[in-house]
């Protein structure tokens, strides 16, 4: 049980998280395949949990830079003070217009990390030129999920945990 909410968590959240450079070094093509389907999007879903342990989604821009994957957020908005007491979230990629969904539906869990080192903040700002002032977090990966229809016959789910290999199921 998670001293913080009294949820359950899941295995995956015991496991060590990943930092986004390790899980791309260990799966470069699943990595690739995440990266293009946030980038074809500037705006995606973040779910975080509320003080009631409820859920909360908004949406957030996202950023994979130095081996990260980074989150950027306003300050003291919501999403940030949950992610400040609850460090658990869940990230959705954009699935863009229609039902194409091109590249597959793509989901990242983990735990967000805010950043208060001067250096680390100033090379995202150098890079990203956010509105100032903001809160930044990097993330810590406990599992990476994508989804895509292979050759109009399967349903294809890859599914990647710290320390596994990518998992693949595939559905008729």
């Amino acid at each position: 049980m998670s001293a913080t909410n009294g949820l359950a968590e899941s295995p995956a959240e015991h496991a060590n998280p990943a930092r986004w450079g390790t899980f791309a070094a260990a799966e470069p093509s699943l990595a690739q395949s995440v990266e293009e389907r946030f980038g074809a999007f500037t705006h995606h879903v973040l779910a975080t949990l509320r003080k009631d342990g409820s859920p909360r989604t908004t949406g957030l821009e996202v950023r994979f830079l130095r081996g990260e994957l980074w989150l950027g957020m306003m300050p003291d908005s919501l999403k940030a003070l949950d992610l400040r007491r609850d460090p658990r979230f869940a990230l959705q990629a954009n699935p863009g217009p229609g039902t194409a969904m091109g590249g597959g539906d793509v989901r990242i869990s983990g735990r967000a990390v805010e950043v208060d080192d001067g250096a680390a903040k100033a090379a995202y700002v150098k890079e990203v030129e956010p509105p100032e002032p903001f809160h930044l977090f990097r993330t810590e990966l406990t599992e990476v999920a994508r989804t895509y229809v292979e050759d109009d016959t399967y349903l294809v789910v890859q599914v990647w945990t710290p320390g596994e290999p990518v998992r693949t199921l595939r559905r008729t």
